[in-house]
């Protein structure tokens, strides 16, 4: 069977070797998504990482739901 004829791509340089490589490799771990967000740079500062957010934004939601909880009639 022949190798199909390569298309030159200007963004791949000579060095670059992907013979090694495996199609698909992290296929299945990207169709089950993520959720990337981007913090601005001031909150970033007072969260540096994913563990003080989700502790930042879960005591927002307990204080959010006690709120709520209030203000509802009785």
């Amino acid at each position: 069977m022949k190798k199909e004829k390569q298309i030159a791509d200007p963004d791949m340089l000579a060095e670059y070797d992907f013979s090694k490589g495996v199609r698909g490799k992290y296929a299945q771990r990207y169709a089950e998504g993520t959720n990337v967000v981007v913090l601005a740079p001031d909150v970033a500062e007072a969260l540096p990482d994913s563990e003080s957010v989700n502790q930042a934004l879960r005591l927002l939601v307990k204080i959010a739901r006690q709120q709520s909880h209030r203000a509802a009639p009785e």
